[in-house]
C-alpha cells in the first residue's frame, strides 16, 4: 500500500455489549418516529438549525473522499414560488399518464396528487445538487466517483440531523428537475438529485396509515 498521511482513529466512547445493544436500540426506536410531512406551516426555522445539519451530511462517506454534493437552501419566496411552479408543471404530466397505471395505483394510498403547495409555503426547500466534477479540494474540476451512492447517503445523514432537531421533512423528486440549476443558479456539471423540504409540522398535520407499514426484520435483512 502506497504510504500516506494519516491521524489516529478517533475513540468511540466505550460500552460493553450490553450497552452497544441498547443504544442501537434506542437509536432504531428514536428514528422509527421519522415520517415524511406533506402538511408544513410557515413557521420560521434559525438558519443555524440547517447549517447544522448540513455540516453532519457532509460528514458522510463518498468515493475519493471527493464529497460530490452541494446543498442550495432556498427561503426567498420568489424563488420557492419559482420552484413550486415548475414542479407542479413536471408534476401534472406525471399524473396524467406519464408515471404509468402501476406507478400511479401504488401512490394512492399516500393520497399524493400534482399539488404541491408545501414547496412555496414552507420556510425552507434544500435543493440537492450531485456533482460530476469537482474533487475536495477548492477549485478542482477532477472527475468524481460513485456520485449516487455518496449524494444518497449524504442525504440520509440530512434527514437524521433535521429529525434530530425536531423538524419535520419531506423528499421531493419531480423529474426532469433541471429547471433546479436555473432557480439555484446551480452550473451544468450538477445535476439535481432532490428536493428536501422541511419545517415545523401544522396542528393538523396527518399521516397516511399505508406510510406507517414498514416491512419486519425477516424481510429486509438476511444472515450468511
Amino acid at each position: 500500500m502506497t504510504p500516506h498521511e494519516a491521524i489516529p482513529w478517533i475513540a468511540y466512547p466505550a460500552m460493553d455489549d450490553t450497552q452497544r445493544i441498547a443504544a442501537a436500540q434506542a437509536f432504531a426506536a428514536g428514528i422509527a418516529n421519522r415520517r415524511s410531512c406533506r402538511e408544513i406551516g410557515a413557521g420560521p426555522i434559525p438558519r443555524a438549525v440547517i447549517e447544522a445539519a448540513i455540516l453532519a451530511a457532509g460528514t458522510a462517506p463518498s468515493g475519493a473522499n471527493h464529497q460530490p454534493w452541494h446543498f442550495a437552501v432556498i427561503t426567498d419566496p420568489a424563488r420557492k414560488r419559482a420552484i413550486r411552479e415548475a414542479a407542479e408543471e413536471e408534476e401534472r404530466v406525471f399524473y396524467a399518464g406519464k408515471a404509468g397505471q402501476e406507478w400511479l395505483e401504488a401512490l394512492a394510498p399516500l393520497g399524493t396528487d400534482a399539488d404541491k403547495g408545501f414547496l412555496e409555503k414552507a420556510p425552507a426547500i434544500i435543493a440537492i445538487f450531485g456533482q460530476r466534477r469537482g474533487g475536495a479540494v477548492e477549485g478542482e474540476m477532477r472527475q468524481n466517483y460513485y456520485i449516487t451512492e455518496s449524494v444518497g447517503i449524504a442525504t440520509g445523514f440530512l434527514l437524521l440531523a433535521l429529525h434530530a432537531a425536531g423538524l419535520a421533512t419531506l423528499t421531493h423528486t419531480p423529474n426532469p428537475m433541471r429547471f433546479l440549476n436555473r432557480i439555484c443558479e446551480r452550473p451544468g456539471h450538477e445535476k439535481p438529485v432532490m428536493m428536501v423540504v422541511v419545517g415545523h409540522p401544522e396542528p393538523h398535520a396527518s399521516i397516511p396509515v399505508h406510510a406507517t407499514r414498514k416491512k419486519p426484520l425477516e424481510r429486509i435483512s438476511s444472515w450468511l
